[in-house]
């Protein structure tokens, strides 16, 4: 299984282990990473989520081959229930991102409660390079994080950011060392044991109340779109000139 869990000293870390493919997620990884987070919710020894990927990558994104073979048709699928357990776990959850954390790796933290970077973090979103469009409620958050002007750049551009700027846009809380991240990100999570659960949980619902209606119907239209871009011309250059280690020729659209 290329996603290890563990529930330690109060943490369920959900860790991404694939490092042979540059952790790129199948539909059995996001499963996997949905039913922890589901079963978190349920499990009174688990205080908080700590989600983290490998010393030299978080996460390439969707692992495109497995992508294309059963791309993503409504929202029974593994991804949309990643998303949905993401949005939906009343624990906090904490992100540790070493190297890079392309597409959803990038988004997924967004909905981190805290989120720590390495210094050799390289995040980017290039869903329009793929000719698809941006997942995950990115196209409402990334702008009210940024302002329109930076997310133009990095969701119309796909424009690759640091852990610095990430924290500057607010994305992440702070950069650390590189061999440092994870036992950090750790023992913020590890924070939670001495809190009132109950008082962190109504907390968190509190703070996140106002926007998760439109947050909700923000995915909703994402997820269409999305899965009628993948049907387009545009798109399917894209993933045949990934296959065959091109650059895709858009100057016939």
């Amino acid at each position: 299984m290329s996603i290890k869990t563990a529930i330690v000293n109060g943490v369920l870390t959900i860790e991404i282990a694939r490092p042979e493919k540059k952790n790129a997620l199948t539909r059995a990884m996001y499963q996997a990473m949905a039913d922890a987070l589901v079963a978190a919710n349920d499990d009174k020894t688990v205080r908080a989520v700590l989600i983290q990927g490998q010393p030299s990558i978080f996460t390439s994104g969707n692992d495109i081959e497995d992508f294309m073979a059963s791309p993503p048709r409504d929202e029974e699928a593994p991804v949309f229930q990643f998303m949905k357990a993401m949005i939906g776990c009343n624990k906090p959850i904490v992100a540790a991102v070493n190297g890079a954390a392309i597409g959803i790796g990038t988004t997924l933290l967004l909905h981190c409660d805290l989120v720590y970077v390495a210094d050799d973090a390289r995040l980017a979103m290039p869903f329009v390079s793929l000719g698809l469009v941006p997942e995950f409620g990115s196209s409402l958050i990334v702008p009210r994080l940024m302002g329109q002007r930076r997310a133009a750049e990095k969701l119309l551009l796909g424009d690759p950011f640091t852990g610095e700027q990430a924290v500057e846009y607010g994305i992440a809380n702070s950069v650390l060392p590189a061999g440092e991240v994870v036992n950090y990100a750790r023992r913020v999570a590890e924070r939670f044991n001495s809190l009132p659960p109950t008082a962190v949980m109504e907390s968190k619902k509190l703070m996140r109340r106002s926007t998760e209606e439109e947050l909700l119907n923000t995915i909703q239209v994402e997820a269409e779109i999305f899965g009628a871009r993948l049907r387009s011309p545009e798109a399917i250059e894209a993933f045949q000139a990934f296959f065959q280690k091109r650059q895709p020729d858009f100057s016939k659209f």
